[in-house]
């Protein structure tokens, strides 16, 4: 526990002028109060008003905002006062007190219609002294740093609380900062798996990649010195609930998020934040679409800064942060600017806007506003910048995620309006049903009997329930289609084993898939959302893992180091047969790539990488996927025929998608299960002889467009 002495001396830091006797007397009469009361990590109470006080003067706050945080929970849990408390330590103090008393006795956790009363007395203690607030959200965040101790149940409820209210809160008064460690330490309880996957993938980038951080970090200043401009430069990497959110937002995986490197460029004055720009813009790559003056265009709540993203090395984007030593102080520190000191003195930060005139506001409409609900609404549509409140034509409100469209809003409403839906109104004027919903914005969906989604749906929707709903009913639609694709698909996979699949074999595999009967089975298997192989091996376990005596998967590379692993890169899907190379990963083994992969151009300046290696000699299992992009003529039995040339060709169809349907071809992508290249070519002969194939080709991904950084 931090002594009264060294509390006393992070004060002085920045206010030579405190009063430490005031202080000292404070910590010697809260610890007084508390004497005897544990916290649940077995620690002495008092350790934790204590850590409240510390974590304040982070902010530089005033004498009375310590001794408030020393004593804020002297009058609920102990013998103290308000009136004891007053004598000793003056009517601001007791005050301040109290109003964080009465903070924490608010159920802000509790159900909708209660919460709306909860937020009202909130913002009237908030709207007294804002101070009230600054210490309840530093007592949240030790909480939340001390969490473990609690009971599962309670961490639970308490981190959804602070997730939903105090988070939101600390970014809508302009403390990111707190924001995003209250989010994260948040995120670790509701989500313990998602932030552990971010973090081993960002262990991952940088046994890669190395010290990106460090190395960009010093391009930066080398240019900002050549220039003669005098700044700050920091890089961080974003937080993992930064990072995931960002995932769910944009529906992306670790590996295609671009700019999770964060970097601030700290100068003198307002006429060098434009000249580091500069600088930035000619050494590196501006992203177009992704720069912003907040500097002549300051958020409500006095937030400057000019954002800006940028291609730095190796082509991975990064966001760089550009504003003056004041511009930074209010943008880390928020509404605790207009009580912080330096060197004594209250400072005067000519950026900084009152947060008390956003509190008045919501106060004024306190007094017009009878219905709980819609004061809510109001202040929730002010705090939540990661959520969307759109109005019905009723003035009801429904909340989505942002960068929700019309059709996420109708099935929000009911799933039968989003299956219906044939248009929307935003705001009284027609808009496609892909357009993203902004806060307050009034929508109506058009609907029309005998309409049911469409398949283009599935890309428009965001939420996950609209897109399940949307699945289902397609599933549905094409219910029949599926089973006779996935009829045609048991039969090939069944073949390819030497059995037949009979009803009995397909209501034992369903069965064993937990799925309700044959059809289901046969559905979901049309539908891409089981696989041949699945269901095969649900009934003959035996005969998908025993290969006789083939050469073993683990051993068909020649030329691997004992102990060392491969795999096939997707890129190329490289088969017994083929010439290949390999190109060795940190913590991944060996990826192995044909000779002739477009890839391969990436590693010409890393020789050190390469490993030459072949495949083993003799027969290898059909374990190998390769990818067919065909065209075939939309007429029936067509597809069934194609399943059928595959299967007698002894190759196993895994998946299918389809990638166009038009009224007379169809597109798709087939996955199949083969041997070595001469099986393939085998293959791909006899489907190019078929009429009704219009094309057929191995398919191959793109590689990525580089962007080189200059």
């Amino acid at each position: 526990m931090i002594s009264a002495e060294d509390l006393i001396a992070l004060v002085r830091n920045y206010n030579p002028k405190t009063n430490a006797d005031r202080i000292a007397a404070a910590y010697d009469y809260g610890r007084q109060m508390h004497e005897g009361q544990m916290r649940r990590s077995g620690e002495p109470y008092f350790t934790h008003p204590v850590a409240v006080a510390a974590i304040l003067t982070e902010q530089r706050l005033d004498d009375a905002t310590i001794i408030t945080a020393l004593l804020h929970d002297t009058i609920e849990d102990t013998k103290a006062s308000y009136d004891e408390v007053a004598n000793r330590f003056g009517d601001e103090v007791a005050m301040l007190v109290d109003g964080v008393t009465k903070l924490t006795n608010l159920q802000l956790s509790s159900r909708e219609t209660k919460q709306a009363e909860n937020f009202r007395k909130l913002f009237m203690a908030m709207s007294k002294d804002l101070r009230v607030i600054l210490v309840k959200l530093a007592d949240r965040l030790h909480n939340m740093r001390t969490i473990k101790a609690m009971k599962p149940e309670k961490q639970v409820q308490k981190a959804r609380e602070t997730m939903d209210i105090f988070a939101p809160l600390a970014g809508r008064m302009g403390m990111q900062w707190m924001r995003e460690e209250l989010e994260d330490l948040a995120f670790r309880v509701l989500n313990p798996e998602g932030r552990q996957s971010i973090i081993r993938r960002f262990i991952m980038l940088q046994r890669e990649t190395g010290d990106v951080i460090h190395r960009i970090t010093g391009d930066m200043r080398f240019e900002l010195e050549k220039a003669d401009i005098e700044a700050e430069v920091f890089g961080r990497a974003k937080k993992p609930y930064s990072i995931w959110r960002k995932m769910q937002e944009k529906n992306q995986g670790f590996s295609r998020l671009s700019d999770i490197y964060g970097f601030r460029i700290i100068t003198r004055t307002e006429e060098d934040c434009y000249r580091a720009l500069g600088i930035i813009h000619q050494r590196w790559r501006a992203v177009p679409g992704r720069f912003k003056d907040y500097i002549s265009q300051p958020k409500s709540n006095g937030y400057r800064s000019i954002h800006t993203t940028v291609s730095g090395r190796d082509g991975k984007r990064v966001e760089v942060q550009i504003r003056t030593r004041q511009m930074h102080d209010v943008a880390e520190t928020g509404v605790a600017a207009h009580w912080s000191y330096r060197d004594g003195v209250r400072t005067e930060n000519p950026f900084a806007v009152d947060p008390a005139k956003w509190i008045a506001s919501l106060t004024e409409q306190l007094t017009a506003e009878d219905d709980h609900e819609d004061f809510l609404e109001a202040v929730k549509l002010e705090m939540y910048s990661d959520q969307v409140f759109c109005f019905t034509p009723k003035g009801d409100v429904v909340k989505l995620p942002r960068g929700a469209t019309p059709i996420d809003y109708a099935y929000a409403i009911h799933t039968r309006i989003g299956h219906a839906c044939v248009g929307a109104k935003v705001d009284g004027i027609r808009v496609p049903l892909w357009t993203r919903l902004k806060n307050g914005q009034s929508v109506e969906i058009i609907t029309a009997e005998g309409q049911m989604p469409q398949v283009s749906w599935l890309e428009i929707a965001t939420t996950g329930k609209a897109r399940t709903a949307i699945r289902r009913a397609l599933r549905e639609l094409d219910r029949g289609r599926f089973i006779k694709l996935g009829q045609e698909l048991a039969r090939s996979a069944f073949d390819h084993v030497g059995r037949k699949a009979t009803d009995k074999a397909l209501e034992t595999a369903a069965r064993h898939l937990r799925l309700k009967d044959r059809d289901e089975l046969l559905a979901r298997l049309g539908s891409a959302e089981l696989t041949a192989r699945d269901v095969v091996q649900a009934v003959y376990p035996e005969l998908i893992r025993d290969e006789g005596d083939q050469v073993s998967p683990r051993r068909a590379v020649v030329g691997l180091e004992p102990g060392q692993s491969f795999e096939r890169a997707p890129c190329c899907q490289p088969l017994p047969g083929e010439r290949i190379v390999g190109i060795t990963y940190r913590g991944k083994g060996v990826v192995v790539h044909t000779i002739d992969c477009n890839r391969l151009s990436e590693f010409e300046d890393q020789p050190q990488r390469w490993v030459d290696l072949h495949w083993h000699t003799g027969t290898h299992p059909a374990v190998y996927g390769v990818t067919l992009d065909m065209t075939i003529g939309n007429d029936a039995g067509v597809l069934g025929r194609i399943c059928t040339l595959i299967g007698e060709k002894k190759a196993n169809i895994s998946n299918l998608v389809f990638v166009d349907r038009k009224p007379d071809f169809f597109r798709l992508l087939v996955d199949v299960d083969l041997r070595d290249v001469e099986q393939l070519h085998s293959l791909m002969l006899m489907l190019e002889a078929e009429s009704d194939v219009a094309s057929v080709e191995r398919y191959r991904e793109k590689p990525p467009i580089r962007t080189a950084a200059s």
